[in-house]
């Protein structure tokens, strides 16, 4: 077989010549560049396609991994074949995908105060307010909009242009609690309501309305203060039921609770130390409250209520994730109202 001769074959042969040219293993002899070169690096290169057709081994490569005096590319190493996760995006690219809902400036903000828009909350430079500024902000008041004093770091850290003013706006319309009752009348059927306490991951909430549309619930209440709204990453948990529940946004749940009870709904508060939902009556129109994780219902709100259930626990947890104890305690609901318990 024809191989490239090695660095001190190559010496020899061009100190013997003096003139460069291919050492042929076969036939013990040199042969010049200039005798017949072209026709014997064709001849040698077929040969060397058809012994690799036919199955045997491929030719060494020489000691200075050189081919006819072309580098070849270095042997494979481990790390070419390495996990690697992918990098984190950066912030800017990670928000992409909620750029829409963010409002930077003032002129953009004031436009979506004056055309009703809704908006999450607004967030304000800590600091002494200019007019136009302190007209958004009074205005942001009156509409109910949640308003935070932040550093203009934490400003920076969001937009890098935001004239002291950031607003982040729902990824979808809120409705009114008479929405929810209208619609109840609207099917012949007793109300059947959610009410959120503090309940602030965007993924509860999601779960929590997609549960709520799947058991025939009219609508979810959530409130401004300490709960989270419908926010991109609510919107996107609830699988596209937000589409078909309503979601009312009030300022004082306390005040709603009294009025929904005025309408002859009854109101559960689902905490660790009621009586077994199993045996509860839920007939007529309910509304079930749900608290925090961790923290539960608030003392005021739990007060309000009209009574206390509680889910069995049995395990070494006491508690369940807030969107899994309010998915068990609808499923209750609609079969008490199937079977007419």
């Amino acid at each position: 077989m024809a191989y490239q001769q090695d660095s001190r074959s190559k010496g020899r042969s061009d100190r013997s010549t003096g003139k460069g040219g291919r050492y042929d293993g076969r036939k013990n002899d040199f042969r010049g560049a200039d005798s017949h070169s072209g026709r014997d690096n064709r001849r040698t290169d077929t040969r060397r396609t058809d012994t690799r057709r036919s199955g045997a081994p491929a030719p060494k490569p020489s000691a200075d991994r050189s081919f006819r005096g072309v580098r070849e590319s270095a042997p494979a190493s481990y790390q070419d074949f390495e996990y690697r996760p992918e990098r984190a995006p950066a912030p800017e690219a990670a928000a992409s995908g909620t750029e829409s809902y963010i409002l930077t400036g003032r002129n953009p903000i004031r436009e979506a105060l004056k055309n009703g828009r809704d908006l999450e909350k607004l967030m304000v430079q800590r600091g002494e307010l200019s007019g136009s500024a302190m007209e958004i902000v009074q205005k942001a008041k009156e509409q109910k909009v949640l308003v935070q004093v932040v550093d203009k770091e934490r400003l920076d850290e969001i937009a890098p242009r935001h004239q002291g003013l950031i607003a982040f706006a729902s990824a979808f319309s809120y409705s009114t609690v008479e929405d929810i009752l209208r619609t109840a009348e609207d099917r012949n059927e007793d109300p059947f309501i959610i009410i959120l306490d503090g309940v602030t991951d965007p993924h509860n909430l999601g779960a929590i309305i997609r549960s709520a549309e799947c058991c025939g619930a009219h609508g979810v209440i959530v409130p401004l203060h300490r709960s989270v709204g419908l926010t991109p990453s609510a919107v996107k948990a609830s699988a596209g039921a937000v589409e078909y529940m309503k979601v009312a946004r009030v300022t004082n749940l306390n005040r709603t609770i009294e009025m929904l009870q005025a309408r002859n709904i009854w109101v559960y508060a689902v905490t660790m130390n009621g009586e077994d939902y199993l045996a509860t009556d839920f007939r007529g129109g309910v509304a079930l409250v749900i608290g925090a994780e961790g923290e539960g219902i608030s003392r005021l709100t739990e007060e309000k209520c009209d009574r206390a259930v509680s889910l069995p626990m049995k395990g070494h947890i006491d508690s369940l994730n807030a969107s899994v104890a309010a998915g068990i305690m609808m499923y209750r609901v609609m079969s008490a109202r199937a079977s007419g318990q």
